[in-house]
């Protein structure tokens, strides 16, 4: 018994010795995993110390460069709204003269409306006109006496007619051409022939067979005539 019981105190303190080796192993892990996590967060705290104090030396370069490349996107927008202002400006200017000229076209057609409505009446009564001054042409003159007193009636009623007619052509903006002497002029004149007169320079009228009208600046008829012909 005696040489058991000292067998178990040995196997007792072995125990105890590797049980203190083990602890002594633990403790100093932990010394050493806490002393390496401390080292890592101070060098961690030095390289964001590092950091920050190059920062303010940084960020006027980023500044610098957001900056221009800000204004660059302003003045491109700035650009673009211009131009399409612009092209707006240009559009409505276009579209006020387009409506001036339409409204100064159909103001136009208006007044050419008012003045030459009566044109195709004008010229129907062209002809009345024509006839008036026939008839007044082909009395004989020595037959206008008092001892015929129905034909000179006859003439002066005939005349009298034709005068108002050519007031009331007047007050209408109807003008008679007679243009004997006158340089002949195609857009108020029809040649009939050419014929060399002595004493008239060539290019004029010399004969008229038929008077011409026009209505304020437009012809109604050109006169029939016959022009000078030079030698």
């Amino acid at each position: 018994r005696s040489s058991d019981l000292s067998g178990r105190a040995s196997m007792a303190a072995r125990c105890v010795r590797l049980g203190l080796r083990q602890g002594d192993l633990w403790l100093r892990g932990v010394s050493y995993r806490s002393g390496s996590r401390y080292l890592c967060t101070a060098t961690q705290q030095k390289s964001n110390t590092q950091n920050s104090e190059e920062d303010p030396s940084q960020n006027p370069s980023e500044q610098k460069t957001d900056a221009p490349s800000a204004d660059s996107v302003h003045c491109e927008e700035k650009a673009k709204l211009e131009e399409k202002l612009n092209d707006l400006t240009d559009k409505y200017k276009r579209a006020l003269a387009d409506t001036e000229n339409l409204r100064q076209r159909s103001q136009k057609l208006i007044d050419e409306a008012k003045i030459y409505g009566i044109q195709s009446f004008c010229k129907d009564l062209l002809e009345v006109a024509d006839v008036l001054e026939k008839a007044t042409e082909s009395v004989p003159k020595e037959e206008l006496k008092a001892e015929n007193p129905h034909l000179k009636n006859l003439y002066e009623g005939l005349v009298m007619t034709e005068v108002q007619m050519q007031k009331v052509f007047k007050k209408h903006g109807i003008l008679k051409l007679n243009p004997v002497g006158a340089k002949f002029d195609p857009y108020e004149h029809e040649a009939l022939f050419h014929a060399p007169v002595e004493g008239k320079e060539p290019g004029t009228v010399a004969l008229v067979t038929k008077v011409g009208y026009k209505l304020h600046e437009r012809t109604l008829r050109p006169a029939l005539v016959g022009v000078v012909k030079g030698t």
